[in-house]
């Protein structure tokens, strides 16, 4: 009798089991999200562009999530980004329920060192991009040094952050792609003490910052041609740059292209919000039409120029393809990145490569035909 209730017990134990999952299954995502608590966490510390843009990003999200969830920001910095990845990808709900901004050069991280990522950019649902703002490499006016082209003959020393750092990777690609006399001087703590640096003359230049920012925070220096942008990382030539050249506009054959296409990347990722991986597609699909909303919203376009950051945005959709194809580049793709950021290394691209051609100068080409 006692095996019998026993088992009658577990039975409907079962039901009502299978009852909670059925009624969760079939709860829609305006349901989900009706007054519900979610969590932005940010992988910068309080107070920088990421940590602005975020958290304005989300507060103005909420009125345009079904149900007006309440989104509350946290900031969780550490290893270059990467903590909040790793927080992300393996300890966070997969529900939708919590979203985040990551560092932009993350998925060139994973890229050249899939080995040491613990999460995979890929598998992340990416719910779009609020800025897709340059960057550019900067000489100081006292350098002697006013275009690119000076760097075939004159040396700038440039301040660094760590040699895997943007501010590190585009000059040593330039100086090993095409011979610029760049002179790396890496190990600073931060941008901010690159550029004290850089007016006490102890370094002529700083590898990369974004134009936004120099324009926000120094806009005397930008007028009064202080700092003299000599390269611009982007899709696009910023249109206040006319005249300043893309690093994907100086590759001289398709071998050095792709590589300046993969250094490009972080641009395109640029100010990037995305939630977990696993989260059901229709919640996905409510957080990316809540953010496209968002960049066009007024409120939002007001506050935004208030805390003076471009708004440049760019598709969760377009996003998730991008990251995709990069983080699957090809071994000859990956084999020249790795060549090209070789500190005082040297660049053979006939043997990185096993189609040769892609070597070959366009004037090369012509004259073999």
């Amino acid at each position: 009798m006692g095996a019998m209730r026993g088992h009658v017990l577990a039975v409907a134990a079962l039901a009502v089991a299978l009852g909670f999952a059925s009624s969760a299954s079939a709860q829609t995502a305006e349901q989900f999200y009706a007054g519900r608590k979610m969590e932005m966490i940010i992988s910068s510390g309080a107070g920088g562009g990421y940590d602005v843009s975020a958290r304005l990003t989300a507060r103005h999200m909420e009125r345009f999530i079904p149900g007006h969830p309440t989104i509350v920001a946290r900031n969780m910095p550490g290893a270059g980004h990467a903590l909040a990845a790793q927080h992300l990808y393996n300890v966070a709900a997969q529900d939708g329920s919590v979203i985040a901004t990551l560092g932009q050069n993350l998925p060139m991280a994973q890229l050249l060192q899939p080995e040491k990522i613990k999460f995979r950019m890929e598998k992340f649902n990416w719910i779009g991009n609020v800025s897709q703002d340059n960057n550019v490499t900067v000489a100081w006016h006292t350098a002697g040094v006013t275009s690119f082209a000076d760097l075939e003959s004159k040396e700038l020393i440039v301040g660094a952050q760590g040699i895997n750092s943007t501010s590190a990777q585009y000059p040593l690609a330039l100086r090993n792609l095409l011979g610029a006399k760049f002179r790396i001087i890496s190990g600073f703590s931060g941008t901010q003490t690159i550029i004290l640096a850089m007016e006490r003359g102890e370094v002529a230049g700083l590898g990369s910052n974004s134009w936004a920012t120099w324009k926000a925070q120094h806009p005397d220096w930008v007028k009064e041609r202080k700092i003299i942008p000599l390269v611009q990382m982007g899709l696009h030539r910023a249109p206040d740059l006319p005249d300043v050249p893309l690093l994907t506009e100086l590759a001289r054959n398709a071998a050095q292209r792709q590589v300046f296409d993969m250094l490009s990347s972080g641009i395109v990722v640029g100010r990037p919000i995305l939630t977990t991986p696993n989260v059901p597609a229709d919640r996905v699909a409510i957080l990316r039409a809540a953010f496209n909303a968002t960049m066009t919203d007024e409120s939002y376009l007001a506050d935004s120029k208030k805390a003076k950051l471009d708004v440049d945005p760019l598709s969760g959709a377009e996003l998730q393809k991008y990251v995709e194809e990069l983080v699957t580049a090809s071994p000859d793709a990956l084999s020249l990145l790795k060549a090209a950021l070789l500190d005082q290394g040297t660049f053979d691209c006939a043997k990185l490569v096993k189609d040769i051609s892609m070597c070959e100068s366009p004037a090369t080409s012509a004259k073999a035909d």
